[in-house]
């Protein structure tokens, strides 16, 4: 199974995102936030694992992995377009464990 988008899918959610971006365009009484993410996760596996494809993705959108801004060590690439942001991101075991009191 792939975890990520095939070239199908991939295509929907390009279009999908040129509609929604045409659609606010049009209608500026149409709230908007200030920012927006977009976010991707790896498939799950051990950690290193998981870390070594964000290592990918991070030189894919030419960028620099890290977990420095995360109190809970997720390790992540972020790639900003203006106020919109692409990140991959990791959540290792631990914080997994925590979040749902118990190991996967």
């Amino acid at each position: 199974m792939n975890y990520y988008a095939n070239a199908e899918e991939r295509s929907r959610l390009i279009d999908g995102l040129r509609d929604l971006a045409d659609f606010l365009d049009r209608n500026p009484h149409v709230p908007a936030p200030h920012r927006t993410d977009l976010l991707v996760f790896p498939p799950t596996g051990t950690d290193t694992e998981m870390f070594t494809e964000i290592d990918a993705i991070a030189e894919h959108i030419g960028t620099t992995a890290n977990d420095t801004d995360s109190p809970a060590g997720h390790y992540s690439a972020v790639r900003d377009f203006g106020p919109v942001q692409y990140r991959a991101v990791a959540i290792p075991r631990s914080a997994r464990e925590t979040d749902t009191g118990e190991a996967e």
